[in-house]
């Protein structure tokens, strides 16, 4: 029977380990009461950010939107690298308070962390805004079409974890399970995102986004509308995806499904043509590719290790 771990930290890849874990209402607590999954890897109790001293070459801030603004450059100042999974880096700054509806008290830029577009200003960085679960797994539907399209429509569905931990009634699961549900119809925050980068990969292209709650507790399924200049057969397109996404080990060109990206840093995809409209599926796990796995993949490249480290595993299927 193991009953505990001999060691403090979590190795989360050959180059990296977990030093601390931070909460102010947890401080104390140990890891292991909150998150059961880790007895036996860790003995790490949580620390406040705001007393205790904190030891580390790179920090991950999963703060809310206006929280993060007032962490990043203290980290910073202090020689440590950031990875920002908040949204309050990765629009610019009057893009930003009109969309959240608040001023940003300490701006600068930061590369948006999705490494296959923008892996060069991502390599060597030292603070990197990771995206939006949405906006990844939108972005790298549409990426390789998007200088050959008008209009590009994003139809997403997520699983209840993308709200976060908190218990609303929104994602009570009586109320989600065996239903359907589309929210934030035309104005969701994400869309700015979605926008940025189609406009940063040379497309004038309209954008538009619907997500749908769904009954399952991981994953998003993007079918991505993408209205093309001229027509395309399925077999040309299918090309250019393979072509643009040849080296990139986290983009598999297969039919996408949640059950097989499932705990693992992937994005499934596969396209199909009518001619003047291209419909392609992506799947991605919201919770990995989608925030701390590609956070991961950006520590990787902020720091010199190799890419891949502390995520080279598949998906949980079944």
């Amino acid at each position: 029977m193991h009953e505990g771990c001999n060691h403090r930290s979590i190795r989360v890849c050959p180059s990296a380990e977990v030093t601390c874990a931070t909460s102010r209402k947890l401080a104390g607590t140990p890891l292991v009461q909150i998150h059961p999954q880790l007895k036996g890897f860790t003995d790490l109790a949580f620390t406040n950010p705001d007393t205790d001293a904190i030891d580390a070459d790179v920090a991950f801030l999963a703060v809310p939107h206006t929280a993060a603004m007032t962490y990043v450059g203290k980290l910073l100042s202090r020689g440590i690298r950031v990875v920002d999974l908040s949204a309050d880096y990765r629009l610019p700054k009057e893009v930003y308070e009109k969309v959240y509806g608040v001023t940003h008290t300490d701006f600068f830029p930061a590369p948006y962390g999705i490494p296959e577009l923008h892996r060069k200003e991502v390599t060597g960085a030292k603070f990197v805004a990771n995206p939006g679960c949405f906006p990844t797994g939108a972005t790298l539907a549409a990426a390789p079409l998007a200088r050959h399209a008008h209009t590009v429509i994003f139809d997403s569905k997520t699983g209840v974890s993308g709200a976060g931990d908190n218990p609303s009634a929104t994602t009570h699961y009586p109320n989600v399970g065996d239903n359907v549900g589309p929210y934030k119809w035309t104005s969701h925050r994400h869309l700015a995102e979605m926008k940025q980068e189609l406009a940063s990969l040379g497309s004038k292209a309209k954008c538009y986004f619907t997500p749908h709650l769904v009954p399952v507790n991981r994953g998003i399924l993007t079918t991505a509308h993408i209205l093309l200049n001229e027509p395309m057969e399925t077999k040309e397109v299918e090309g250019i995806y393979r072509n643009f996404y040849k080296n990139e080990y986290f983009v598999r060109y297969q039919k996408p499904s949640l059950a097989a990206v499932r705990g693992s840093n992937f994005c499934d995809l596969a396209v199909e043509s009518e001619g003047l409209r291209v419909v392609v599926a992506s799947a991605i796990d919201n919770l990995v590719k989608g925030a701390s796995g590609q956070a991961i993949q950006n520590m990787n490249l902020m720091c010199g290790f190799k890419e891949t480290d502390g995520l080279e595993h598949a998906g949980l299927l079944p």
